[in-house]
């Protein structure tokens, strides 16, 4: 099957999601993003403090990624106030999706309306409409509430879990259960990735899959304690969290390796920007996933049954 007549699904969070987005947006409507929503720093965070909302930092991100970068819409979108006031710090884009939230009945139909508005033909999903936050487990009990404490830890948690626990959208099922490629990262394991992966509906929802599942690797290392442990330490620890093993291969750069999971080694990194993915180079490998695609993994008990 060739890349250009798949159904593809990506799942995380940040500016991997929306570098993976922007790489596969002549996809158009066969192209799904299911967006991380526990982000509780910076802009989003001030909002989700001021009145309890889903985290609309990243989903603001991913539209203004599948939009012109000089067009209107996306210096309106990725606008930041300066200054030490009230607005000082703040994004155009968030305030508006903020806004929105408030009057609509549901976050999809803001969502929709700035689809319509960006003229966004990718349909771009929270990973739930109801706010949830990241509550991370250290191995001897002690915890970490929130996105920004998760990433501070010294080592990997133990567990970690969402709290309130939450359900995903009929239309990211659906993504799902239609997929051809299933793609998680890049980004921040700990708070991107493995985010939406502790919502039932959507780890059950990839098992479930025909679709090949594909974890990309970053280029460079990331700052938090995913950045000390190895692939396999990740994949181990997912397996642990998760109750099953959602994913069939792994894009990594040359001195990666697994004993657990196929990887096809490869140079991703942008020549510009050395922590981004090469949006071309990206495109080649993921055509090499569909190429050499495994069926999807057997689930364990728990993933199915829960």
């Amino acid at each position: 099957m060739l890349l250009k007549d798949a159904k593809v699904v990506a799942i995380g969070g940040g500016h991997g999601l929306g570098r993976v987005l922007s790489s596969l947006s002549f996809l158009e409507k066969n192209l799904t993003g299911i967006v991380t929503t526990t982000d509780n720093g910076g802009s989003t965070g001030r909002l989700r403090k001021r009145s309890s909302s889903i985290a609309w930092g990243d989903l603001r991100n991913c539209l203004t990624q599948l939009v012109d970068e000089d067009s209107i819409g996306s210096q309106l979108f990725n606008f930041r106030f300066d200054g030490q006031d009230e607005l000082g710090g703040h994004n155009l884009g968030n305030l508006i999706l903020f806004g929105l939230g408030q009057i609509q009945s549901r976050p999809l139909d803001s969502i929709k309306l700035v689809r319509r508005l960006l003229r966004v033909k990718t349909p771009v999903l929270p990973m739930s409409e109801t706010p949830t936050d990241l509550i991370a487990f250290y191995p001897k009990g002690r915890c970490r509430v929130g996105e920004l404490s998760v990433d501070e830890m010294p080592v990997m948690p133990k567990n970690l879990m969402l709290a309130p626990l939450v359900k995903t959208l009929d239309s990211c099922k659906k993504a799902l259960e239609e997929a051809d490629l299933i793609i998680l990262g890049p980004g921040s394991f700990l708070t991107s990735v493995v985010p939406p992966l502790l919502v039932r509906d959507i780890v059950n929802g990839i098992i479930k899959s025909k679709a090949h599942c594909v974890f990309v690797e970053n280029v460079v290392a990331e700052n938090s304690p995913a950045g000390n442990i190895t692939l396999d330490e990740k994949l181990n620890w997912l397996e642990e969290n998760l109750g099953s093993m959602p994913i069939n291969s792994v894009l990594a750069p040359d001195n990666i390796v697994s004993e657990r999971l196929p990887v096809i080694n490869c140079q991703l990194a942008s020549q510009s920007v050395a922590h981004y993915h090469d949006k071309e180079k990206l495109l080649v490998a993921l055509q090499q996933c569909l190429d050499n695609r495994l069926p999807s993994p057997t689930p364990l008990t728990q993933a199915v049954n829960s």
